[in-house]
């Protein structure tokens, strides 16, 4: 599947974004070293937080009931199957929840918070 096609699954949520990166070039006619930013990686858009108190709760309740949720990954769901059968005792469901947990926190750390229990 394309690298910006929908259906990515785990692997859209856990990758690395690319940190600025400088580049130095030389001029030619000055003889000094000239830095230059990279150019900035597309921003994600912006998150309606304008969730009322009374939808979260909804949410927290419907999630009590049923926290599991689905998606497809093939090239997720061979590195964690490789893993099933290379590691005794591993735990495909367990590693998938705390990947995605690390990466959907780190990814919305606003909208994390308003369900992170104290």
């Amino acid at each position: 599947m394309p690298e910006g096609s929908l259906g990515r699954g785990l692997d859209a949520l856990i990758k690395k974004s690319t940190p600025k990166k400088k580049k130095e070039t030389k001029d030619k006619t000055k003889q000094e070293t000239i830095i230059k930013e990279a150019p900035k990686p597309k921003t994600e858009p912006n998150i309606n937080l304008s969730l009322n108190d009374e939808k979260i709760e909804q949410i927290k309740k419907e999630v009590e009931k049923n926290p599991r949720i689905s998606l497809w990954s093939a090239k997720s769901a061979a590195c964690l199957r490789y893993l099933k059968k290379t590691t005794p005792e591993f735990s495909i469901s367990n590693e998938a929840s705390s990947i995605l947990e690390e990466a959907i926190k780190n990814k919305y750390p606003e909208i994390w918070e308003l369900f992170d229990e104290e």
